[in-house]
C-alpha cells in the first residue's frame, strides 16, 4: 500500500510554517474528531493519521528527519507518538477546540462538567469578517446551532437508555499513548471518558444524545481581531441534562483588502509615484486607516523605501490603547513608452545638467584609456 505523505495528510506545502501546520491540523482535527463523527470508523482512522502527521511535522527535529529520509528515518523516534513538547502543543489545541475534554484539565475541567453527556458542551464556529470589521470591531448577530438533551433517551443517545462497553477503550474511559519510558493517558474520544456507548442508537436523536436547537446570538467583536484569534462567548454552547450550557468559541477568517495589507498589528500600503514626483520633491497624501497621511518626497527616496507612522496601525486586541505601525512603501514608476516629443524634452533636460547627467562618462574615462593600452600591448 502506498504510504501517505504527511504534508498531503495535513493539506499543506512542504515549505509550510509551523503556524500554517498548526492551523491546518486544528481545522482537520475539528472536522474528523470522534466526538463529531460518532460511529464513523473512516473519520476515526483519518483522525489518527492526522494526529500522527502533526506529531512529526510540528517537531523541528522529526520534520527534518522525515524530509530527508521519509517515514523510515523516524524508526526509533516514535513517529506515531508525541514528544513532551509535541504532546503539550496538541493538548493545547484540543483544549482550545473542545474545552478540557481530553482529561488534562484541573478540578474545574470541562470533562468533569459534561461527563454525563455523549457530546461536548463547547461549540466551535468559524466566522468570516470583512477587513474593516476586523480592524475597527463590529457587532454581529449570528445563528448558533446547539444541542439540548434528548428527552426520549435522557441524553444518553442509546435506545431505551441501554449502554454497552466502549470497544475503543475497553471500558476504561481512557486511552494510553507511549513514547519511550513516558506514558500519556487521555480521555477516550469515543465514549468521552464514560467507558460506555450506546448499544443501539436512540430513534429520535440518532444516537447523538441531543436535539439540535437554533438561537440568535449577538456578538461584540473587538477591534483588532485577527485570523488565529479565538473569542469565547460564555454559556452559548450545548446544554447538559442539568440545564448547564457550555461556551461558544469563535474563530475568524479575515477578507483581504484591495490596497491595505495587514501583518499582525501593522498595516502596509504600496504607494506608486512617478519618477518626476521624486525629482520635484512633491508632497503627497496617502490613505490610512483614519483619513490621510502626508509624505514628503525627495530625490533621495529610493524604490521600496518605507515611510513609517507609529501608532497609526491596528489596535492590539488585548490592549486597545496600543496600536501598530502604518507603513507606506514607495514604488517608483517610470514611463514604459515615450513619444518623440517626450524624448526631445528629456534629451534637453539631460543636456541641461551637463556632465552630471552622465556620471559614468567622467568616472570611467580613465578606465577606457587603460583598457586601450592593454589591448595595444
Amino acid at each position: 500500500m502506498e504510504e501517505l505523505c504527511y504534508y498531503e495528510v495535513l493539506q499543506v506545502s512542504k515549505d509550510a510554517t509551523t503556524t500554517e501546520i498548526k492551523k491546518a491540523y486544528r481545522k482537520l482535527a475539528l472536522k474528523y474528531h470522534p466526538d463529531k463523527n460518532q460511529g464513523d470508523k473512516e473519520a476515526e482512522e483519518k483522525f489518527k493519521i492526522i494526529s500522527e502527521a502533526y506529531a512529526v511535522l510540528s517537531d523541528d527535529k522529526k520534520r527534518q528527519i522525515y524530509d530527508t529520509y521519509g517515514k523510515e528515518g523516524l524508526n526509533g523516534t516514535a513517529s506515531s507518538g508525541f514528544g513532551a513538547s509535541g504532546m503539550d502543543d496538541i493538548m493545547d489545541i484540543f483544549n482550545s477546540m473542545f474545552g478540557d475534554s481530553f482529561g488534562f484539565g484541573g478540578q474545574n475541567s470541562r470533562a468533569q462538567r459534561r461527563s454525563s453527556m455523549p457530546y461536548p458542551l463547547d461549540i466551535e464556529l468559524e466566522i468570516n469578517l470583512k477587513f474593516n470589521e476586523a480592524i475597527f470591531g463590529v457587532e454581529k448577530e449570528i445563528e448558533v446551532s446547539y444541542k439540548e438533551p434528548c428527552t426520549t433517551c435522557n441524553g444518553t443517545g442509546a435506545k431505551k437508555g441501554k449502554l454497552s462497553t466502549c470497544d475503543y477503550c475497553g471500558g476504561q474511559g481512557q486511552v494510553v499513548m507511549r513514547q519511550g519510558f513516558m506514558t500519556f493517558a487521555q480521555e477516550c474520544p469515543k465514549c468521552n471518558g464514560k467507558g460506555q456507548v450506546a448499544k443501539e442508537d436512540c430513534i429520535d436523536c440518532k444516537g447523538i444524545g441531543g436535539i439540535v436547537k437554533q438561537e440568535s446570538v449577538t456578538i461584540n467583536i473587538p477591534a483588532g481581531i485577527d485570523a488565529g484569534n479565538r473569542l469565547r462567548v460564555p454559556a452559548k454552547g450545548n446544554k447538559d441534562n442539568l440545564g448547564r450550557r457550555g461556551d461558544l468559541y469563535l474563530h475568524f477568517e479575515i477578507e483581504e483588502d484591495e490596497h491595505f495589507v495587514r501583518d499582525g498589528n501593522d498595516i502596509y500600503i504600496e504607494v506608486p509615484v512617478f519618477f518626476t514626483q521624486i525629482l520635484l520633491s512633491e508632497e503627497i497624501e496617502v490613505p490610512s486607516l483614519e483619513g490621510s497621511l502626508s509624505i514628503k518626497l525627495s530625490p533621495k527616496v529610493k524604490d521600496k523605501e518605507h515611510f513609517i507612522f507609529h501608532g497609526k496601525g491596528v489596535p492590539d486586541v488585548n490592549n486597545p490603547s496600543h496600536r501598530g505601525r502604518f507603513i507606506a512603501q514607495i514604488k517608483i514608476n517610470y514611463p514604459k513608452k515615450l513619444t518623440n516629443e517626450q524624448k526631445d524634452l528629456i534629451t534637453k533636460l539631460q543636456e541641461s545638467f551637463g556632465l552630471e547627467s552622465k556620471p559614468h562618462s567622467s568616472i570611467f574615462e580613465n578606465t577606457f584609456k587603460r583598457i586601450k593600452k592593454w589591448v595595444k600591448s
